[in-house]
């Protein structure tokens, strides 16, 4: 006898519309499924377990309790993560300064440092560079930095990363920009002409393509 075949995994806006109508399971599943990313995007964003925690936590419940006006003209992670960047947004406003504990980069995510730059045997040596990188990335503007995050380090597309944060394709591209140009005296002191795209942001520019006040809007 035929064994049934099993059920499809429901998708995101299944399970997001059974929550709405009342399943008690359905918006932990949803979570389960990209949690890991989307703690990812709020760690590296604010640069401290405790503050991207709390912030994971408030998006999280913000989501749970809007999920009624979710509209399909994203896909439920876009929504979700647009929700998570906009809660990381409100804690660095209102957190007070405080140092940021190290999170765990590899240079190789951020243009201008390559696997080969951060090569190094000596595990203090690599400390160092991954503390220049933490405060490097911390010189830069919300407006950059968070793009910059989405696009070069988790590898969102320009366009995925514009629905989340609700900006002009445009826009994100020449805030990335901006940012790689400001990093790359940092990271590669001495180190001259541009650096290359991240793979898979072909269609990202090179500092050089805007100059200041080229911000596509």
């Amino acid at each position: 006898m035929t064994r049934p075949s099993p059920a499809p995994r429901p998708s995101d806006e299944d399970l997001l519309r059974r929550h709405v109508a009342g399943d008690a399971d359905a918006f932990g599943e949803l979570v389960a499924r990209h949690q890991d990313r989307l703690w990812a995007v709020a760690l590296r964003t604010l640069g401290d377990q405790h503050d991207a925690a709390d912030a994971l936590q408030d998006a999280m419940i913000n989501a749970f309790r809007r999920a009624g006006s979710f509209r399909s003209e994203s896909a439920v992670t876009t929504w979700l993560h647009r929700i998570v960047v906009n809660a990381c947004l409100d804690r660095v406003r209102h957190n007070a300064a405080r140092p940021a504990d190290p999170v765990a980069f590899d240079g190789s995510e951020v243009p201008g440092v390559t696997p080969s730059t951060m090569a190094v045997d000596d595990p203090a040596e690599r400390t160092s560079m991954r503390l220049d990188l933490e405060q490097a990335l911390a010189t830069l503007p919300d407006e950059q930095r968070v793009p910059l995050v989405l696009v070069d380090v988790e590898g969102y597309p320009v366009a995925d990363a514009a629905q989340m944060l609700d900006l002009p394709a445009g826009t994100v591209k020449s805030r990335c920009a901006r940012a790689r140009a400001k990093l790359l005296p940092l990271l590669a002191p001495g180190r001259s002409g541009t650096t290359g795209n991240q793979p898979g942001n072909d269609d990202v520019p090179s500092p050089t393509t805007h100059g200041p006040g080229g911000e596509q809007r």
